[in-house]
């Protein structure tokens, strides 16, 4: 499998995608490329290396592979053909890559899909997690970057009161991480009918006598419905929390995918399949759905429904990476801590630690307040 990095043609030195112009930036030069520039360049590349394992088979949902034209310097290095040398090997297992930038050997687990050489800070991209039938569809590339995010973080933290001053440290901002996490997302048309019954009430008074009349009809609905963009995490070792908090999406700016996209971030590689949320999906589909006839029955006082039938004509599934600012903090309970944020629009999803001497403090101030007004009440009666 081939390890990636992408280099200036000026200087030699690392490109990175730049959130606030859309480009690939070098440190070094401060050369910029555009997304058509880049797909010119040819990336330094490293072949990974592995332990020999006893490969084991995993049985995947046949799906209709969706074609995509490969570059020429991606042909070339043959980055399409082992795709599945990731799938068959445990998920314990460490990955062993070469870094092209200065050769020292950095160890991965399964998932991970692009990532940083922790001895010359070089991003990589270890492009067989990101190609084959690991290939995502489509991608989000991130539009806040790691300074917004900061500051949006310390904005954040500072205005919960009880948070641990060690949490927004310096060496605890420093861990903020943009991340690509994978996602599954599906559009669905669905055939529905829905049957209920709608109560009409009418009440008047006329002298002491209340009147109460009701109308009782019988409703129906019938329709096809279109849903999008019902999206699903695809990661196993991910929060549920950290990644759907940050949902939804605006995916009127989704882009073709592109691995130039990773470079200076982070990314996963999903180890859920289609399969595997399949059930999921259908379910939310349904609700959703449901819940779209209703809202075609109204004017009545009540509704209640007898009988709904959902039937899906036909379903499309994508790929996607989605960008994502991350924090995650242990605290002094062993409890891991996660702080989120959407890439693309800034919504935050925060779960924080609490200082339990910062409460206990307030607690006897609070008391001592109330013991004070106590007596002087007390001594003024």
């Amino acid at each position: 499998m081939a390890v990636i990095s992408y280099k200036c043609p000026n200087c030699d030195g690392e490109l990175v995608f730049h959130p606030a112009t859309q480009k690939y930036k070098c440190e070094y030069c401060a050369s910029a490329f555009s997304q058509e520039e880049l797909a010119q360049l040819k990336p330094a590349t490293e072949e990974e290396e592995r332990a020999p394992e006893t490969p084991q088979e995993e049985e995947r949902a046949p799906e209709t592979p969706q074609e995509e034209q490969a570059e020429p310097w991606q042909q070339e290095n043959g980055r399409y053909g082992n795709q599945g040398a990731g799938a068959q090997q445990s998920q314990e297992e460490g990955v062993m890559y070469r870094c092209p930038s200065c050769g020292a050997e950095i160890v991965t687990d399964q998932t991970t899909a692009a990532t940083f050489c922790y001895y010359c800070h070089n991003p990589v991209v270890l492009s067989g997690r990101v190609s084959g039938e690991f290939l995502p569809h489509k991608i989000i590339p991130f539009t806040i970057d790691k300074q917004q995010a900061t500051e949006k973080f310390l904005a954040y933290a500072h205005s919960k009161k009880f948070v641990p001053k060690a949490f927004f440290n310096k060496q605890q901002i420093e861990k903020i991480s943009g991340v690509y996490f994978p996602y599954w997302m599906a559009d669905m048309d669905m055939r529905g009918s829905l049957q209920a019954e709608g109560k009409n009430l009418r009440v008047w008074r006329s002298g002491d006598t209340e009147y109460t009349e009701t109308k009782i009809y019988h409703v129906e609905r019938r329709g096809n419905i279109h849903l999008e963009d019902i999206t699903k995490n695809a990661l196993k070792k991910n929060s549920l929390k950290l990644a759907e908090g940050v949902l939804p999406y605006d995916v009127s700016k989704v882009k073709g995918f592109h691995m130039g996209y990773l470079s200076g971030f982070l990314a996963e590689k999903r180890d859920l399949e289609r399969r595997d949320l399949q059930a999921e999906v259908v379910e939310d589909a349904k609700e959703f759905a449901e819940r779209l006839l209703r809202e075609t029955a109204g004017g009545y006082s009540h509704l209640s429904v007898n009988n709904c039938q959902l039937q899906t004509e036909q379903e499309h599934w994508d790929y996607i990476m989605l960008p994502v600012w991350t924090v995650t903090y242990k605290g002094r309970d062993g409890k891991m801590y996660y702080y989120s944020m959407n890439g693309q629009n800034g919504k935050v999803y925060g779960e924080l630690p609490v200082d339990a001497a910062k409460v206990w403090i307030l607690g006897m101030i609070i008391f001592a307040t109330v013991f004070l007004l106590g007596l002087l009440g007390g001594w003024m009666l």
